[in-house]
């Protein structure tokens, strides 16, 4: 099981990611390679095997595996004389 939680980020060309889930046509696609293509465009390979042309202007919200930051109990600073 994958650790973190799913996040919703709007994402474009620039910064879509591998392993963002987007929904396209009402059907949710897993990117598991990109190329980049001129014009700023990125070619997005599913794990499907579909491929999806992203311009640089498609936007696109995806969501997106986080895993916070666990931070320990913090302790009060040292008294200084």
């Amino acid at each position: 099981m994958n650790a973190g939680v799913l996040v919703a980020v709007e994402v474009d060309a620039t910064t879509i990611a591998r392993g963002d889930q987007v929904m396209v046509g009402g059907q949710t696609f897993t990117v598991t390679d990109m190329t980049a293509m001129r014009g700023g465009a990125k070619r997005l390979v599913f794990s499907s095997g579909e491929s999806f042309v992203m311009t640089r202007t498609t936007t696109l919200w995806a969501a997106r595996r986080h895993i916070p930051l666990r931070l320990g109990r913090r302790r009060p600073p040292a008294a200084t004389s």
